[in-house]
């Protein structure tokens, strides 16, 4: 059985191997060594030199017509071509490595280390390198920026706070199991293991005055057009402001162009598309917004950056328009994402192994009263901790946030160590949390926390290891 399972997994390989080879070798190997030969990388990891080795290895062959590797090259393996690539990279007779599988492991582990911002391409936006994300002046004025973050320079004193919270975290665990005042969580056991139970919360009560307020509202105002809710907002904020054109000069009427806007913002957010709205409005009004005039509004007026801003303006409205007496300070977040279905000739179109098809995704950040700050376009197999750090980063609004909750993909180690960097708290729904283990300090006053100890880890931090890392 162990012998027939072998078997099949390297039939398996074979077949994964097989099909991106062919589609490399007969189409997109005649365009690729032309785009890698056009861009600079760069690369301050010294674990990712041999990939920078190899871009040069492939670039000394690109007009090579050999299907192997000199015995005199020196062709990096290490890093570069996974386990289960080698028997189809190295060539069990010759012992020569085989230039098209090779190449293929290259742009894996090249697409990797950009994703880990490891390597970078000179010149670039998203892709830059890292470095440049500091502020320009980081180096000259450490101590203003550490102070802004209200983080300490010093190592020893940035541990001895983390060693003091994680203590009094679980003297305060262990004194609320013994005073059965932790709302229900225990310590039990399951599988023979140590578990942590944690109840279920209940369903909460609707407010008592919720339902008079949705009749109120519904005899005040009943149904209401959303292309006036786009009009009266815009009256009132001035986010079409925020549209400008790309062309060197605009020539319309400023009414004409703010109902060509509507019209196109209405197409775009309803999914009804820019030919059907065109078509309605074409019996109401004749041909005056047909849809070329409002394809050519879309293109000119409507792209990302500004429809960032003019959601930036509605969001700060929005936020100052509240009462925080009535509504809270709006200092919380929630993000998740969604799965969209897209053709599969989009560029950031991927199979998602979990939804079962191929699709984008949508990641959005909302406030706590349902306001979304922020939203970008992921790929099915992005990390999902690197998209919600971004919007917490870059949502530009007025909003606040010092609370961030999230699904169980928040729950990282990476996730958890950014955000406290970043002096936000992170609160993902833990799905393990049953057989999570606790890491003690590992100090000379270490307590026994003998009711929490079934569930706290023999392993200590490691302290030398955060004082180096915080020290670079």
């Amino acid at each position: 059985m162990v012998a027939e399972a072998r078997a099949n997994e390297r039939t398996f390989n074979r077949r994964v191997r097989t099909k991106p080879r062919g589609s490399y070798s007969h189409h997109y190997r005649r365009g690729l060594p032309k785009l890698l030969a056009a861009l600079a990388f760069g690369c301050g990891n010294d674990a990712f030199r041999p990939v920078m080795h190899a871009l040069a290895l492939l670039d000394r062959y690109q007009d090579s017509d050999a299907d192997h590797y000199d015995r005199a090259d020196r062709v990096p393996l290490e890093y570069v071509v996974p386990d289960d690539w080698r028997e189809a990279v190295v060539d069990q007779d010759s012992g020569l490595i085989e230039r098209i599988p090779y190449e293929l492991c290259v742009l894996r582990a090249l697409a990797t280390a950009l994703r880990r911002r490891e390597i970078w391409v000179h010149g670039a936006g998203t892709w830059r390198n890292p470095d440049q994300d500091l502020p320009r002046d980081f180096e000259e004025n450490r101590d203003v920026h550490y102070e802004a973050l209200r983080k300490p320079r010093d190592p020893q004193a940035f541990i001895a706070d983390l060693q003091r919270r994680l203590t009094a975290a679980l003297d305060r665990l262990e004194a609320g199991l013994a005073k059965g005042t932790t709302g229900g969580v225990k310590i039990t056991r399951r599988g023979g293991e140590p578990w942590i139970a944690v109840p279920a919360p209940g369903k909460q009560d609707e407010p008592e005055n919720l339902a008079a307020l949705k009749a109120e509202l519904i005899r005040r105002w009943g149904v209401i057009d959303l292309l006036d809710v786009i009009k009266e907002v815009d009256h009132l904020t001035g986010f079409t402001a925020e549209l400008p054109s790309v062309a060197s000069r605009t020539t319309l009427e400023p009414d004409v162009l703010r109902r060509r806007l509507y019209l196109c913002l209405f197409g775009l957010g309803t999914n009804i598309g820019i030919k059907r709205v065109a078509d309605a409005q074409a019996v109401q009004s004749g041909d005056a917004d047909g849809e070329a005039a409002l394809r050519r509004t879309r293109k000119l007026f409507i792209n990302r950056d500004n429809l960032r801003n003019a959601i930036r303006v509605l969001v700060n409205a929005t936020l100052a328009t509240r009462d925080t007496d009535l509504w809270g300070p709006g200092t919380s977040c929630a993000s998740d994402s969604r799965k969209f279905g897209s053709w599969s000739a989009n560029m950031m179109t991927e199979w998602h192994q979990r939804y079962r098809g191929p699709g984008i995704m949508v990641y959005w950040h909302v406030e706590r009263k349902s306001v979304c700050i922020y939203s970008q376009v992921t790929q099915p197999s992005a990390n999902e901790v690197a998209s919600m750090i971004e919007g917490l980063l870059r949502h530009l609004t007025s909003a606040e946030i010092d609370r961030q909750y999230t699904d169980t993909h928040g729950a990282t180690t990476v996730g958890f160590a950014f955000a406290h960097l970043l002096d936000f708290a992170l609160l993902p729904r833990l799905a393990n949390i049953g057989s999570a283990r606790l890491y003690r300090p590992g100090l000379a006053s270490d307590q026994p926390w003998t009711r929490v100890a079934p569930v706290v880890s023999n392993r200590t931090i490691d302290w030398d290891l955060i004082a180096r890392t915080t020290t670079r």
